[in-house]
């Protein structure tokens, strides 16, 4: 895994299994969003009381889970793009960036966002059972 710091350096090759959680709570987003006339998402900046800071999100979809996150009361913190995984998968380099980092009274939880009907994709759907088997190797959810 990769993680990206305030200084805007990039930590590489961590070991998914060791890599320290107060690393991933101070880790900046891996991309930033984009405004153009007539685009499909609309990005943006949310101001999050739980984190104290604002939060980014690419999408209403994701607007809306940050939303549900910063009035749960077990989160404690909110990360967006946290991290980017990579492993080879069934002979293929894949990467993956999740939407969110939740830490919470529960444990850290890994969110990602996308519409009902995408799911269904065959790459999506390898993409989020791959990305939830690493997750929960950790005991993550």
């Amino acid at each position: 895994m990769s993680v990206r710091q305030t200084d805007e350096c990039v930590v590489e090759d961590l070991e998914w299994s060791s890599a320290p959680l107060d690393l991933l709570r101070h880790a900046q987003p891996w991309r930033t969003f984009r405004w153009y006339k007539g685009q499909q998402h609309y990005s943006g900046t949310y101001w999050a009381a739980t984190v104290g800071d604002h939060v980014i999100y690419e999408s209403r979809l994701e607007l809306a889970r940050l939303l549900f996150a910063d009035f749960a009361a077990d989160v404690r913190h909110v990360v967006a793009q946290p991290f980017m995984l990579k492993a080879v998968v069934e002979g293929r380099l894949r990467r993956h960036i999740p939407d969110y980092l939740l830490l919470t009274d529960g444990g850290p939880v890994v969110v990602d966002v996308k519409p009902r009907h995408r799911l269904e994709r065959p790459e999506v759907a390898f993409t989020f059972a791959w990305t939830r088997a690493v997750v929960a190797s950790r005991g993550w959810r």
